[in-house]
């Protein structure tokens, strides 16, 4: 029996009924150890005796090694085939290592994609472990904890915050930054003069041959008293122009446009691509839809391009047969395989869609459209530009018209494509039209917009900080840890969030910078091509970052806690709010000579009606200090819901639905609701 080894248990069921049964397929659910929380500065990394990793087994994760070595012991091969990405690598290397694998028994896989054809390809094609890779993620790995640990307790001990991280806090600057353009940012009011026609508007831009700005009231009423209803048509310009569709998808830009067009949570997008690459049931089949979800390249495999081609020519017509985009590499992108994908052109989001939830369908369809419009060919557009005199100053209107759809034939309800239709002037050219009216407008010039989710992605990426699988966990940190807060979907800093920030920039802006950050990523990429020693990219990391904290601790102001205007009953000294473990507390200033900590009492946060008994389901805390949602009845009654009831039942099981993530599914079944 040859044994294969995945993280996912849905993956294992997708691939072990492609395989023959002299297979069996398992899932490690995951990584299965990670660093110790022991040793110097609870790291789990000897950084004296050169960066000694302490790697123990994640807990709850014993009993699935203690399976897995009794399998590997009784198969004949073992087939490592987690991830086809650096942290699938390191997991391949920590199930060979935890699982004592020789070197003989085993080979490393990957699957792109889970179809049964690329699941037996990537079995006739293995490798060993790419130690190299390896050590790039182990490296990211280190410098996250080094910098999470050791930073976050420097943060808990001189301000409100509770975390601080190697490219979390450089994306949280970037909204820091981006708000103090925007408070510091003052507004010009400047003009617009418009005339108005029947079928058309027509703006001032020039004076004989000067551009205008109008900055005044007074430039205003001296060209409008200078105009008369009178307007030349001084030239026509009409121009062919191609627009292109757009490339394939790569993690950030799915993120980005299913943020915008689908209003999808980097988080969200994520762990339904993650669904739909590990494997669905489609009736005749259960197989992953989409290519590997984590990937910065926008490369097409020949063996799509070829029958996509052809898909087009039959369903859409040989005029709609497009081209493959190219683009050169730039630095911060791995290229390891393709862009997102269908796994098959011929699986269309209508015969698919009884099989999906309708979030599933939604980011399917936007990836299927955008896969396909980028083969197809450019649209046509005739654009049209009427220039007009009055007096020496001139007006212009500008229109579009499409004139071949091409590729928006597929992408239309993804782009904002309507035609701006201008009059035909021919005959007037040298005559003049009237206007029905000549009208002003004031403007103010307006700050940098605040981010949203997917423009600071698209920051991070163009940038080059941070890599596609770490651009949702870093938009959920910032947000969960009370950094920022949403208004009008746009990321505004909380007090708490500026004030990390300021903290960091006094003593590590030479680190908690986007030019270093970026660099550590092109380090990082250097050890995966085995061109650079990651020990010392470490040793000079650490000298300087240990330098820094050590003044930090030393020299940095402490926040004062809030006072909230009571007196300690044991002492007379000021209550203060303080943060714990497990949230905030009201305490004696005059900690540690005085230990009172006032007892708040607190009102019961009812959700919704126990359905099992005549209580109510209530917000409670466990032991370490985890939100669930249990009865207030009890020990009488123990309904409990680890996730926020919505107080509806499934259809299929009476169960209660509950909110999970970004989904509504039953706590019973697992039945996702459909959205309305």
């Amino acid at each position: 029996m040859d044994l294969v080894i995945v993280e996912s248990p849905a993956k294992s069921k997708t691939i072990e009924k492609y395989l023959g049964h002299q297979y069996k397929v398992v899932s490690s659910i995951g990584h299965i150890r990670d660093l110790a929380t022991t040793g110097k500065y609870g790291l789990g990394i000897d950084i004296d005796k050169g960066f000694i990793p302490n790697y123990v087994p994640i807990k709850g994760k014993g009993k699935v090694i203690k399976e897995l070595k009794k399998l590997v012991k009784e198969a004949d091969k073992v087939y490592l085939a987690t991830d086809p990405d650096r942290e699938g690598e390191a997991i391949s290397w920590h199930l060979y290592d935890t699982l004592g694998i020789k070197d003989n028994k085993y080979d490393r896989v990957l699957f792109y994609e889970i179809t049964k054809d690329k699941v037996l390809e990537g079995i006739k094609n293995p490798r060993k472990i790419d130690f190299n890779l390896v050590k790039s993620q182990e490296t990211r790995r280190f410098l996250d904890r080094i910098i999470g640990f050791r930073l976050s307790r420097l943060m808990q001990s001189k301000t409100n915050g509770t975390s601080a991280g190697r490219v979390q806090s450089v994306a949280l600057k970037l909204v820091v930054d981006r708000e103090r353009e925007i408070e510091a940012f003052k507004p010009e009011t400047y003009y617009s003069i418009t005339g108005v026609f029947d079928e058309f508007e027509a703006d001032v831009f020039k004076y004989k041959t000067d551009d205008l700005e109008i900055k005044s009231l007074e430039e205003v009423n001296n060209i409008l008293s200078k105009l008369d209803e009178n307007f030349k048509v001084e030239s026509i310009d009409s121009k062919n122009k191609n627009k292109a569709s757009k490339f394939p998808f790569t993690t950030s830009t799915m993120q980005q446009e299913a943020s915008t067009k689908l209003g999808f949570s980097a988080k969200k997008t994520m762990m339904l691509a993650q669904k739909m690459y590990e494997g669905i049931d489609i009736g005749v089949e259960t197989v992953g839809l989409i290519t590997y979800m984590r990937t910065d390249s926008i490369r097409l495999s020949d063996e799509f391009v070829k029958p996509t081609f052809k898909f087009i020519e039959e369903k859409l017509g040989p005029e709609y047969v497009g081209y493959v985009k190219e683009t050169k590499k730039t630095d911060n992108v791995q290229d390891a395989h393709e862009a997102i994908r269908p796994t098959s052109i011929l699986r269309t989001p209508k015969s698919l869609e009884k099989y999906l939830s309708k979030d599933e369908f939604k980011l399917y369809n936007l990836i299927y459209k955008r896969t396909l419009a980028s083969l197809m060919s450019d649209a046509k557009t005739l654009q049209t530009t009427i220039v007009l005199d009055n007096n020496d100053y001139k007006f212009k209107a500008t229109g579009s018209v499409i004139t071949f759809d091409g590729y928006l034939k597929t992408y239309q309800e993804f782009e904002d494509t309507k035609d701006n239709i201008l009059p035909d002037l021919s005959s007037k050219l040298n005559d003049y039209i009237k206007s029905l009216e000549i009208k002003y407008d004031e403007h103010q010039t307006k700050p940098k917009a605040r981010y949203t989710e997917a423009k600071l992605i698209h920051e991070m990426e163009t940038l080059g900080i941070g890599r596609p699988s770490t651009y949702a966990t870093i938009m959920s940190n910032i947000k969960d840890r009370g950094y920022v807060v949403l208004e009008d979907k746009k990321f505004k800093p909380t007090e708490i969030g500026i004030q990390v920030t300021d903290k960091l920039q006094e003593y590590f802006s030479n680190i908690i910078n986007v030019k270093y950050t970026a660099n550590m990523e092109k380090d990082l990429d250097l050890i995966a091509d085995g061109k650079i020693n990651n020990i010392e990219v470490l040793t000079d990391f650490y000298k300087i970052f240990d330098t820094t904290l050590q003044e930090a601790f030393k020299g940095m102001e402490k926040e004062k806690p809030e006072e909230t205007g009571e007196l300690c009953p044991n002492c007379n000294s000021p209550l203060v709010i303080r943060k714990g473990k497990y949230g905030e507390f009201t305490a004696c200033s005059d900690y540690p000579n005085c230990k009172y900590i006032k007892k708040e009492v607190q009102e019961e946060h009812v959700i919704i009606d126990c359905p099992n008994c005549s209580g109510k389901i209530v917000e409670k805390h466990s032991k370490k200090g985890k939100v669930f949602y249990g009865c207030n009845n009890y020990p009488k009654c123990k309904t409990a819901y680890w996730y926020e009831p919505t107080g509806e039942l499934c259809p299929k099981c009476k169960g209660m639905f509950i909110k999970k993530n970004d989904e509504v599914i039953c706590s019973e079944c697992g039945y996702q609701k459909e959205e309305n």
